[in-house]
């Protein structure tokens, strides 16, 4: 189609004899009866037109003059004009018709048949030209596409990978968080740990010390008939008392050990912490207690819900640094939705006047290590370990808080019937054990062990006494003791490792393990016949523990 010539010579046989002309070159002829003919044939394709002049005359080529103005960039279509026959310069309408043309080569007639073979075959040519420029412009641009398109995809693949990199980044920080979140909470674990057992060390001390005036106050009471020396160490025994329960409570406070479910009267129990509760809050906070009735009682480890009580009031001082007040109210309730079984329950309201809680927060207050403070801060006992106590007891834990307007937490536990008080009655077995009986005591400690010496002497009991274990293992043969008593903690042999040496010689031996510390536990030692006595004790629990001992 593109080496098409057409012509448009309408008049008597010019058509027939060009085609016959250009036949011999091989060409493709096509002869058009009209402009507008030609301007069809245009639309197809072609290499060059030959028209008679006199076939533009009349004002009908405005079609073929419309598409040589669109034309694209890389066209200019050539035309062979066959000029009319007569005589004299071209008229102005005739100039128009060649400036409209363009790319125009005129030839007079008559025509020269070589004359018309090689304009024919130049004016193809230079088509040609034109459709290999079209050729390379067609490629150019699709290169150029193909590079924009290259370019975009380069962009898009560079937004991906920085993306990815990005991501790869944020992940690789977020993990750095969480390692240095579980890394200080490892440092804070590590702390307490290490807390508890200092604790543990100089409470043990404590004790020792606090047993020896103690139980000392006591047998000076005794043997004086002066009422105001007795008076004095009535209150010698109350200042130490007070001090062990102090102690006992810290011990509390850093230990963690199984819970202990055992009736408890939580307003009692809240009246025993009224002291260590006042001293943690400060001058600045005023404290009061509010309660329904004057027992309530419920089932629940002693220990472990004054730990979970006395971390709420620090809680509650924290959030009033400037001072406030904090109430702990205890009130009977039932069940308040499907959460918990039915039935009544014993309900502990910790209120303060503090900060508050954000509302986004309050959700979150209760799950394992979340905290607002900074890291280094508090106990690290959280509302965690509230909700895991008030849970393990039946019951449960929640938290009220407007921010600025103050926080409630309610730990919620079964209600139970008030349990008998124990008698110090002694039963058949403990009054079968009264008598001529031998004790040995091993305690490294000296003025423990004189102490202890002087208070069995004075209950009736014959008595030895060891300053090590493996001096109380030497005196077991020669004394036949009826009762051990010895220390948990001392150098070298520790009492539990005294208890096994001497059941290997006396497997029926009955054994008093005697212990400042908060934390020790023979229900998982294979110890049999072996009684627990509490660092400090009275003298009273002295005398039924080793009633109890001997009765084993």
């Amino acid at each position: 189609m593109e080496q098409r010539v057409l012509i448009l010579a309408p008049f008597g046989r010019d058509a027939e004899v060009i085609a016959e002309v250009l036949h011999k070159d091989e060409r493709v002829c096509v002869a058009c009866r009209d402009a507008d003919t030609l301007t069809a044939a245009l639309d197809v394709g072609a290499g060059a037109a030959l028209i008679a002049e006199e076939a533009l005359a009349g004002g009908h080529a405005s079609r073929l003059f419309a598409w040589l103005e669109k034309q694209p960039a890389w066209s200019d279509f050539p035309f062979i004009l066959l000029a009319a026959s007569r005589v004299g310069h071209r008229s102005a309408r005739g100039l128009e018709i060649l400036e409209r043309l363009g790319n125009v080569v005129v030839l007079e007639r008559p025509l020269n048949s070589e004359t018309l073979r090689r304009a024919v075959a130049s004016s193809l040519r230079a088509r040609a030209r034109q459709y290999e420029s079209r050729r390379h412009l067609a490629e150019r641009i699709e290169a150029q596409a193909a590079l924009v398109q290259l370019n975009d995809s380069l962009e898009s693949r560079i937004a991906e990978r920085t993306q990815e990199l990005a991501s790869a980044n944020n992940r690789l920080m977020m993990e750095i968080h969480e390692r240095a979140k579980v890394q200080a909470v490892l440092v804070q674990s590590q702390k307490m740990e290490a807390l508890g057992q200092l604790t543990g060390g100089i409470a043990h001390d404590f004790n020792n010390l606090l047993n020896v005036i103690m139980v000392n106050a006591e047998l000076i009471a005794r043997v004086s008939s002066d009422e105001r020396i007795r008076g004095m160490a009535a209150t010698v025994k109350r200042a130490t008392e007070r001090g062990a329960k102090l102690t006992g409570q810290l011990l509390t406070f850093s230990r963690n050990s199984n819970l202990d479910l055992k009736a408890v009267d939580v307003v009692a129990l809240l009246h025993g912490m009224r002291d260590i509760i006042t001293v943690s809050l400060g001058s600045s906070i005023r404290y009061a207690n509010e309660f329904d009735s004057e027992e309530m009682w419920t089932q629940a480890d002693a220990n472990q819900l004054e730990l979970a009580i006395l971390n709420l009031a620090i809680n509650a001082r924290d959030a009033m640094p400037a001072g406030g007040q904090l109430k702990i109210r205890v009130r009977e309730r039932g069940a308040p939705d499907q959460t918990l079984e039915d039935g009544r329950y014993v309900v502990v309201e910790v209120i303060d006047t503090g900060s508050g809680v954000p509302p986004e927060v309050v959700s979150r207050v209760f799950d394992p290590f979340f905290t607002t403070k900074p890291i280094g801060k508090g106990t690290g006992l959280g509302l965690s370990q509230v909700y895991g106590i008030a849970r393990q007891a039946g019951g449960t834990a929640r938290l009220f808080s407007e921010e600025g307007a103050g926080t409630t937490v309610e730990i919620w536990l079964p209600l139970r019937e008030r349990e008998a008080p124990h008698t110090e009655a002694a039963s058949d077995a403990e009054a079968n054990a009264v008598g001529e009986k031998r004790v040995l005591v091993v305690e490294d400690d000296g003025e423990v062990r004189a102490m202890l010496v002087e208070s069995l002497r004075m209950l009736g009991y014959t008595v030895t006494e060891a300053a090590d274990g493996q001096a109380g293992l030497n005196r077991l043969e020669d004394d036949k003791p009826d009762l051990l008593m010895v220390d948990f903690a001392m150098p070298g042999m520790n009492g539990i490792d005294v208890i096994a040496a001497a059941r290997k010689m006396r497997e029926d031996l009955p054994v008093i393990l005697a212990t400042g510390y908060a934390d020790v536990d023979i229900s998982g030692l294979a110890v049999k016949r072996c009684t627990i006595l509490r660092k400090p004790f009275q003298l009273d629990d002295l005398a039924r523990t080793v009633r109890l001992g001997l009765a084993a």
